[in-house]
This record gives structure tokens, C-alpha cells and sequence, in this order.
């Protein structure tokens, strides 16, 4: 029987040891990607051609990874402010207009497989939930931090919500084909990624059906917190005088 070789699982070593250390990275994952192909005796000329290959394979995801960056800039200089002025602006705008707006395009987007078009971090906190707080404070005023945090709250689950119900729709989703898979390895035939499409079509127009009815409650909700919170306030100055 041939000695098992540990030799090769040095790359782990160092990448555990690299992050410990806090050293960047890159620097740690490169050198441990060197040292593991010259562990298993992998030709320089090949280990970089390797490194190349993998690297055109990612792509995509280092170029998904710059959105955080550029939304962080766009932020710095005022896209949220930006966005909370302009929908001040429109007086017909109500926050659970907005949201309802975006619920209805983001399950539609995501139905059709376009799930990067929009999301938590490129569109609910820089744009979504500003424009949902300038329409609320346009109608009510400055708003106190429970109002604000309720809101976006509310503008976070648009999207989650939306996405959830809406992707089961599009036959190519990874969900999808995995449960296709699981039930034809269980025996269960007849049954087509176009089939599970076709029948979460009703549940995602339940959710829509529900998740706008709980928006169309929203407004009254955000004007009997501003009460609440006003009436507290009142009594607490009272009490303090």
C-alpha cells in the first residue's frame, strides 16, 4: 500500500495560518495555491497557466464584488440623500406605493431569471428604502427611529420576499433543477423543471396578493406609530415640567 502523501495539504495550512495573522488575503491565497502546486509537483509553466484559467472562470464574481465598492462611493456622495429629496419632491408618492411598485417589478424580474438586476446591497439601502422614508417624512414630517427602522424593514423584505416566490418560476433557477433532480432519483417520473415553473405561478401570485395587501395597511400603520410616539413624548414633557 502506497504512503498517503500529506505533502499537498500544506496550502491549508498556510491559508489558516495567513488569516490568523491577518495578512492580506490575496497574498495568502497565491502562496498557497503556489506551494500546493509545488507539492504535487506541478511545472511552474503550468501552475501559472492554471492560476490564469481559474482566474478567466471567476471573473464574473470579482466583477460582481466591485458593485460593493462603487455603491460604498456612490453612497459617500449623497446618492441616498439623493434619492430621499427627489421623492420628496412628488407629492402623490407614498411609501407603500413605492414598495409596492418595486414588489411587483422585482418578483416579474425575478420570474424571467434576472436576479442580479437589482438587490439588498446595489438597491434596497441606497435607493429603495431612502425614497420609502423621503415619501414618509414628506407626508408625516421628521420621522422618531422606530418609524424609520419600520420602513426599512419593510423595504428589506420587499425584496426577499419578492425573490423567494418569483425565482421558483424561471425553470433555469439552481433550486429548481435541484428539485427535479431529487425527485426523479426518488422515483417520481413525469415531472419537468417546466411543471414546478407552472405551479409556482399561483404561490407567487398569492404572496403578491398578500405581501401588497400588508403594504396597502402600511400607511395607516406608519401615522398611528407617529401618534403613539408623539403622545409619549407629550406625556414624558409633561411629567418633566
Amino acid at each position: 500500500m502506497n504512503e498517503l502523501n500529506l505533502l499537498p495539504l500544506i496550502g491549508i495550512v498556510i491559508v489558516v495560518f495567513g488569516f490568523a495573522l491577518r495578512f492580506n488575503p490575496l497574498l495568502v491565497v497565491c502562496v498557497a495555491g503556489l506551494v500546493t502546486g509545488w507539492a504535487v509537483d506541478l511545472e511552474f509553466l503550468t501552475l501559472i497557466e492554471t492560476f490564469g484559467e481559474k482566474f478567466m472562470n471567476s471573473r464574473q464574481l470579482a466583477s460582481f464584488l466591485l458593485i460593493l465598492p462603487v455603491i460604498a462611493l456612490l453612497e459617500r456622495y449623497g446618492l441616498q440623500q439623493r434619492a430621499q429629496s427627489w421623492v420628496a419632491s412628488i407629492k402623490s408618492a407614498t411609501t407603500a406605493r413605492i414598495l409596492s411598485m418595486y414588489f411587483i417589478v422585482r418578483e416579474c424580474s425575478a420570474a424571467l431569471g434576472l436576479l442580479s438586476l437589482a438587490g439588498q446591497a446595489q438597491t434596497v439601502r441606497p435607493l429603495l428604502a431612502p425614497m420609502a422614508l423621503g415619501a414618509a417624512t414628506n407626508l408625516h414630517g421628521e420621522l422618531p427611529k422606530p418609524v424609520k427602522d419600520m420602513i426599512s424593514a419593510h423595504a428589506a423584505a420587499c425584496d426577499n420576499i419578492a425573490v423567494f416566490f418569483g425565482e421558483d418560476i424561471f425553470i433555469a433557477f439552481g433550486a429548481v433543477l435541484l428539485m427535479d433532480a431529487f425527485l426523479k432519483e426518488n422515483g417520481i417520473d413525469g415531472i419537468e423543471p417546466l411543471h414546478i415553473g407552472l405551479w409556482a405561478i399561483p404561490t407567487a401570485i398569492a404572496a403578491l396578493i398578500v405581501h401588497l395587501f400588508r403594504l396597502a395597511r402600511l400607511e395607516a400603520k406608519i401615522s398611528h406609530e407617529i401618534a403613539k410616539h408623539t403622545n409619549k413624548s407629550t406625556i414624558l414633557n409633561a411629567g418633566l415640567s
